[in-house]
């Protein structure tokens, strides 16, 4: 019988995901929910056809360790970041408010013709962000050390 790699025998490496399809990208859905983020950390490129969101997310992959080892939780800083987008849309968010804090609760896919679709970020509070792509393309990368979440507590969604 094998068993699932657990982060702590990755020896801490930051994580590094690419998604090219719905269940890739299903598991970076199930990565960064709960990942908050401010407003101001989000850019949408167009000529370069790439959106990136800077995101505090909860390492999921880590609570398993933390529990058993009676440590804090942990948060990382992540960057998401679509390639392949040529639109992108909002709903239920104030652009104009600088100090807004999003919370990612899903992505997911719907798929078009010829393999484009939308991804959509789904937000706390009924918002929104549609990305139309002509393909799936998401990366998902640490780019800081894991450290403790502020609250010292797990997202709870009851």
């Amino acid at each position: 019988m094998t068993k699932d790699a657990k982060f702590e025998d990755g020896v801490a490496k930051p994580l590094r995901l690419q998604a090219m399809d719905t269940e890739d990208l299903k598991v970076i859905s199930t990565l960064v929910q709960d990942a908050v983020f401010p407003i101001t950390e989000m850019t949408w490129r167009p000529k370069e056809r790439r959106f990136a969101a800077l995101l505090n997310r909860f390492r999921w992959e880590d609570l398993d360790a933390a529990q058993k080892r009676g440590r804090a939780v942990e948060r990382v800083q992540s960057v998401l970041s679509l390639s392949d987008v040529t639109k992108v849309a909002s709903q239920g968010i104030d652009r104009t408010d600088q100090d807004m804090i999003l919370s990612v609760l899903a992505i997911d896919f719907t798929p078009g013709k010829d393999g484009t679709g939308r991804i959509e970020l789904t937000l706390a509070g009924d918002g929104a962000i549609a990305l139309d792509v002509e393909a799936i393309n998401a990366v998902l990368q640490d780019v800081t050390r894991p450290y403790q979440a502020p609250s010292r507590k797990v997202p709870d969604h009851g």
